[in-house]
């Protein structure tokens, strides 16, 4: 049974602030790997997801007023969207007139980064390895 505590709104404030604390913490640690490890390439959140996962192990269940937060931020997750759909609606005749020149116009820019970034790479890689060799 839930405590009167976890059923008033202040129950979705603690709520939000473990869930927030939580992808700090996550985003705290990779930083502070990345110090020891420059190579550490994991995302903040994911460590932050785990750290939750761990709270929640230890409080034996997640309680009420979180599991109500959760499932709100879950439910409106879709909404994060919406701005870009209105974007799209309203230049809708702009993507009519001109939606093959800019799928060309993303496709050659797509292509052209990739292989200005692998020659990049290229070039740095000799580079280090030619100072590697002094």
């Amino acid at each position: 049974m839930t405590s009167d505590a976890e059923q008033r709104p202040i129950g979705i404030v603690r709520a939000l602030t473990l869930l927030l604390a939580c992808q700090l913490a996550g985003e705290v640690l990779v930083a502070a790997a990345r110090q020891v490890v420059p190579g550490v390439a994991f995302p903040g959140p994911v460590v932050g997801m785990g750290l939750l996962f761990a709270v929640l192990v230890l409080r034996r269940g997640a309680g009420r007023s979180l599991e109500a937060t959760g499932g709100a931020l879950l439910r409106n997750l879709s909404l994060l969207f919406v701005p870009a759909a209105v974007g799209i609606v309203q230049q809708g005749d702009v993507l009519a007139a001109f939606g093959l020149p800019l799928i060309v116009a993303l496709l050659a820019s797509t292509v052209l980064t990739l292989v200005v970034t692998v020659y990049a790479f290229l070039a740095v890689a000799r580079w280090t390895e030619r100072r590697r060799a002094k």
